[in-house]
């Protein structure tokens, strides 16, 4: 039994200007952390609590899957070196030298580690399947600090890997991380989706991310009532048919004197058109620094990527850097001239000599995938002041490449059962990827197999956000109490709240009141249940004030009716308040637990 009386708990009345979003301000209120500098913060008493009991339902969860490690958060540069993200990290990374000036970083993630173990210490494939996983602190210089423990520069994750032998003992590893995944987020009482997502510097062929929907999110997802979810930089829809336009004169490109009119607004307006008709032209530059892409092999570290796109659509930049395989920057103006020989406003397919091939040299083209099959658009002719009409893809010009580039909207039909799009904002509490060889095959990590030869090992790599889902849930929370017309509260799941049940003596003065107070939380931390006694000489309002503030989810209140034998059970879950005779106290709060935790 905790006694209120004798812990650190320092609440605040006001969150501090500068905390944005509901979980900062209300983990700030409620003392369970402190700022120490951007994108730092201190734990304490109450948040470590909370962290500490998520903390315990991972290593629960993956306990029946994998084995726990612990590694090094300080790493040599040469491992970094050897799988490329050294350099590809950029200034993501802390970078640091010791005495004798040896590069080292602090570890973001642990792809590097893992794999020096398992190519030093696996021998054949009979040691396959192998699960490893940590529960560490990772580092990231992140550029924009914001939003409390959301986007910081240190931070709590679990992190697991798996080896297996093939791509079916891979996808069987996958497979059990989901379903873990699944129940840790479920045990957490968090509300989440599971979403296709792009693999980043992690790389690899396949991954998913496990996403709650909040304001509070950076990210943006697309989902349905189908059960279809992707991140918006993979998510994909069915886009209605389009009429095109009539074709003009002989059918073939015609020059269109448009003197000023550069957008596809101006365009359109000029030329009565809408921009469902009209083609939209954008010009990159591919960089692959320092990267073992298959293009960079053939085409040099870096090359001159368009990509054509229907003018009332949005180009997704992530579809399209992993078709053009580097990062992509806006083409600079001289750049423009050499490719198109021709200025900015004006640009177009026609006339543009296209790489016949991804890996071969030239402009790499990219056609989006919602013009194939169209006719007779508006385009730019290369050609200052003028655009072209009757333009036809594949007919007028051919490019690298068709693929599907666009970002897709709010209400656009699905590609599963065509049910409308939602897209929100949402937070990231975990990550699974299929990594293939990726890191395997660079660190040299290989196996004997069945035949005795060396067989490179395939990898697949696994994150949760410790903190991400204590600020989720809070965040969710906050929400639903906001739609009940409450603001600036929450309610944390009993399964991570700090304390489960908080007993609340309204006047300590009164003897009977204490001491029924004491003996009730004796009673509750015998069957198990997590207690905190609010013994503190405080009025009653402030104390129900700062129950709330905290988050516990339920609230046991010992005053007047005491004297009928009663007491006050108030569930902030469901807002609920029952009179229960204390002798049934206990057994009404296990009852009231388990409830919740199959909710």
């Amino acid at each position: 039994m905790h006694r209120w009386s004798q812990l650190f708990i320092p609440t605040l009345r006001e969150a501090p200007a500068d905390a944005e979003v509901p979980s900062h301000k209300l983990l700030l209120r409620a003392g369970y952390i402190r700022q120490l500098g951007a994108g730092l913060y201190s734990q304490l008493f109450l948040g470590n609590r909370a962290l500490n009991k998520i903390v315990g339902i991972i290593r629960e969860d993956m306990d029946t899957i994998g084995q726990e490690f612990h590694l090094p958060a300080l790493n040599p540069r040469e491992v970094w070196e050897e799988s490329g993200r050294w350099s590809g990290m950029g200034g993501n990374m802390f970078r640091l030298k010791d005495r004798k000036g040896a590069e080292l970083c602090l570890a973001m993630t642990h792809e590097e580690i893992m794999t020096s173990i398992a190519r030093s210490e696996l021998r054949s494939y009979k040691q396959l399947p192998q699960i490893w996983y940590q529960i560490q602190t990772k580092f990231r210089d992140e550029p924009r600090p914001k939003s409390g423990l959301l986007r910081v520069r240190q931070f709590l994750m679990k992190d697991s890997y798996s080896f297996d032998l093939d791509e079916a003992g891979l996808d069987e590893s996958y497979r059990r991380h989901e379903e873990v995944y699944r129940r840790i987020f479920t045990r957490c009482g968090l509300e989440f989706v599971v979403v296709d997502a792009d693999s980043g510097s992690m790389g690899g062929s396949q991954s998913q991310e496990f996403m709650v929907y909040t304001e509070a999110g950076e990210d943006l997802i697309a989902s349905s009532t189908s059960g279809y979810a992707a991140n918006v930089e993979k998510a994909t829809s069915k886009l209605p048919g389009v009429d095109d336009l009539a074709a003009r004169g002989d059918g073939t490109p015609e020059l269109v004197h448009t003197p000023g009119q550069r957008t596809i607004e101006e365009v359109g307006a000029f030329l009565s058109v809408a921009p469902v008709h009209q083609m939209k032209t954008m010009a990159y530059v591919a960089e692959h620094p320092d990267s073992d892409h298959k293009q960079v092999k053939t085409v040099g570290k870096t090359r001159p990527v368009v990509v054509f796109l229907r003018g009332d659509h949005q180009l997704n930049e992530t579809k399209l850097a992993a078709v053009a395989g580097g990062e992509l920057r806006p083409m600079h103006p001289e750049e423009i001239s050499q490719v198109f020989k021709a200025p900015a406003g004006y640009l177009g397919p026609i006339g543009l000599e296209a790489a016949p091939h991804v890996r071969k040299p030239g402009v790499l083209v990219v056609l989006d995938a919602s013009l194939e099959g169209r006719s007779n658009l508006i385009a730019g002719a290369n050609k200052e002041e003028y655009h072209l009409q009757n333009v036809t893809p594949m007919r007028d010009f051919k490019p690298t490449l068709v693929a599907d580039v666009r970002s897709v909207n709010a209400g656009e039909a699905d590609p599963v059962n065509s049910a409308p799009l939602r897209i929100g904002k949402a937070v990231e509490i975990g990550h699974i990827f299929k990594l293939g060889y990726k890191y395997s095959k660079s660190m040299g990590a290989s196996v004997l197999n069945r035949d005795g030869k060396e067989t490179t090992m395939i990898m697949g790599s696994y994150g949760i956000g410790v903190e991400r889902i204590l600020t989720s849930a809070i965040e969710q929370s906050a929400a639903r109490f906001s739609e009940r017309g409450q603001a600036d509260t929450y309610a944390l799941p009993a399964s991570i709240a700090p304390f489960q049940v908080v007993v609340t003596v309204t006047n300590i003065k009164e003897t009977a009141l204490l001491e029924a107070g004491v003996n009730l939380s004796q009673q509750l931390g015998g069957a198990g249940i997590d207690v905190l006694l609010d013994d503190r000489d405080e009025r009653a309002g402030v104390k129900f004030k700062d129950a709330e503030l905290i988050g516990v989810p339920f609230r046991i209140a010992i005053g007047k009716k005491l004297s009928e034998g009663k007491v006050e059970v108030l569930n902030r879950l469901t807002t609920q308040t029952e009179d229960v005779p204390v002798e049934g106290v206990v057994n009404h709060m296990q009852k009231l637990l388990s409830a919740e935790s199959h909710a």
